[in-house]
């Protein structure tokens, strides 16, 4: 696993979370909510390959 994606999901955290201070003290609750839906939804997708790639290392590891 490289550590570039370490440094781009706690990027993505930061910026979500600045936005979402932002926007919430803006009034802007339900934007505010919206972005962090959408931050967590390109985390997920730039995670779900290593997660199949752990998933295949286990049963590889367990395969008899």
């Amino acid at each position: 696993m490289e550590i570039d994606i370490v440094f781009r999901i706690a990027a993505a955290g930061i910026l979500i979370a600045v936005l979402n201070q932002v926007l919430s003290r803006a009034g802007r609750d339900d934007q505010a909510m919206l972005t962090t839906l959408a931050g967590l939804i390109v985390v997920l997708y730039w995670v779900i390959g290593y997660i199949g790639e752990l998933f295949d290392t286990i049963q590889t590891m367990f395969y008899f």
